[in-house]
Parts: C-alpha cells; sequence; structure tokens
C-alpha cells in the first residue's frame, strides 16, 4: 500500500482530505484539492493524535485504515502533476463571468455557454448551470450531455460512490417549487463541479450561482447530492 506524505497530489490525496473533513472534530474544512500541503499535513497529525497512531504526518497503512481508506490508486507525486480533472482549470478560468444588469443587454460569453447545448438559448437570462458545464467539457476535449437541463447529468458518463475534485456533480433542492436565487432554477435541479464537502455543505464551482461563475458553498439541510459522474473517454481530438 502506498503511502501518502507532504507533497503529493492526485486523486488519493483528495479522498484523503474528504476524509479528514469527515472524520475531524472540529472539521478542518480542508478544500479537496488533491494536493497535500501543509493544512491537509497538519490535519493529518491531529487525527493521528486523536486515534493513538505513529505522529508522522504521512499516511501510511494504518492510518488510511482507520480513515477508511483500504485501496489507493497510483499516487502522482511532487510538482508538475495536477488532479487528473482539466476541464476544473478550464471553468476556473471563467471565475467572475455573470450576467449583464441592463435591460436588453446579454453576456456573448454565456451565450457561448448556452451553443453547447441543443437548447442554443440566446440570452443570459435562461438558466445556464449545464450550459457552462457542457462548455467546460467540451473545451477539455470530453463529450457533454447538449442539454440544458440539469437533471440530464445523472445520465452522462459513470457514477461515482464518493467524490473526486472536479467530479460533475447534481444537486437537488429538498423544497423545490419556486425559483432559486442562488442556482437560477425553478426546476430544483443544479449541476457543478465538485470541490469540497464537509458533514453539512458542499462547496461547488458553477456557472449560473447567484447569476455568475463563482465557487458557492450549498448547505445540504436545503439541497441533496442526486449523485456524482465522471466521464467515461474523452473525445478524440
Amino acid at each position: 500500500m502506498h503511502t501518502l506524505r507532504r507533497g503529493d497530489r492526485g486523486p488519493d490525496v483528495a479522498r484523503l482530505q474528504s476524509a479528514l473533513n469527515q472524520r475531524l472534530e472540529p472539521t478542518p474544512m480542508l478544500l479537496v484539492d488533491g494536493d497535500f500541503g501543509e493544512k491537509t499535513e497538519k490535519a493529518l497529525l491531529r487525527f493521528q493524535l486523536f486515534n493513538h497512531l505513529p505522529v508522522d504526518g504521512r499516511a501510511g497503512p494504518d492510518s488510511l485504515r482507520a480513515l477508511g481508506m483500504s485501496e489507493l490508486t497510483a499516487v502522482d507525486s511532487g510538482p508538475g502533476h495536477s488532479a487528473p480533472a482539466p476541464w476544473l482549470d478550464i471553468a476556473r478560468a471563467e471565475l467572475g463571468v455573470s450576467e449583464l444588469v441592463a435591460p436588453g443587454a446579454d453576456n456573448p460569453r454565456i451565450v457561448e455557454y448556452h451553443s453547447t447545448t441543443s437548447l442554443h438559448a440566446s440570452d443570459d437570462e435562461t438558466p445556464w448551470c449545464s450550459s457552462f458545464v457542457n462548455w467546460a467539457l467540451i473545451r477539455a476535449g470530453y463529450q457533454g450531455t447538449r442539454s440544458a437541463r440539469a437533471r440530464d447529468w445523472l445520465r452522462w458518463g459513470r457514477d461515482l460512490s464518493e467524490p473526486e475534485v472536479g467530479a460533475v456533480t447534481v444537486l437537488h433542492r429538498k423544497h423545490a417549487g419556486r425559483h432559486d436565487a442562488s442556482t437560477g432554477s425553478s426546476s430544483g435541479f443544479h449541476v457543478a463541479f465538485f470541490i469540497s464537502r464537509t458533514p453539512t455543505q458542499i462547496r461547488l464551482l458553477g456557472g449560473n450561482q447567484s447569476n455568475q461563475v463563482k465557487y458557492s458553498n450549498f448547505f445540504l439541510s436545503g439541497y441533496e447530492v442526486s449523485g456524482y459522474r465522471w466521464p467515461a473517454t474523452p473525445t478524440s481530438r
């Protein structure tokens, strides 16, 4: 079994960060980004101390088992390696893109997002969370759903039992039935990219979150996760 240590990067580090967020009280609120840095190391040291494990800041077999992580995939170590979600960098580059407030004015960038769906909406007021996810994935070389409906992502790619950083995440508002200002949705469904979670909330990067591309925290008292999805294969370039 691999040992995870400071400087490692990859999906296993993201799983470690998620496990530490869930099993430590109070939660360290780690950003689940797959990068084993100082904050992750400090959280692991605290977990080891509280669970009478060797306090060395390394996630070896004993620490991993205590965290419920019995298996690891290959670990990318050192600088120059990134988590396997290239669409997430593309999505981050769009942070701040927002709807225009002037009457009759529409942000052409949002209209460009819409062009990746069969709806081909021509304004920035039509709900665009699914359009944004389609656009980012297509730019990264992956097929999307070509649907403007967030719930259609539940039939796309493959299901993840546990989220990876960058996973396409479908939320459903528990008390749907009216327009949701946080997601622009009237159906109750929203889709965005997974960043991190705690026992009480989930953090997503997405479009049409308060009318812009941004990071948002959604309280799980008001929303439930309908599914985490991952692309099956990249498109050919």
